[in-house]
């Protein structure tokens, strides 16, 4: 029997979204258009959204993330 092998590389972590359909096929328009896969234009959105946030809620993210890190 074969048995299932996740590469060591694999960080991700498994979240479910419910996102608007309109939402759901721009974001695979884009992927389409740089050849990448939905989850990744997903995950670069996002990463290009918290990096662009206003300072308040940047100091606020920062502050909870220090408290986040000794919880887990």
């Amino acid at each position: 029997m074969r048995k299932l092998k996740i590469p060591q590389n694999h960080s991700g972590i498994s979240k479910t979204l419910r996102l608007p359909e309109n939402l759901v096929n721009d974001i695979q328009i884009l992927a389409d258009m740089k050849n990448i896969s939905f989850n990744k234009a997903v995950s670069e959105l996002l990463e290009f959204s918290l990096k662009n946030l206003d300072e308040e809620d940047e100091k606020i993210i920062e502050e909870k993330r220090k408290d986040f890190s000794t919880i887990y």
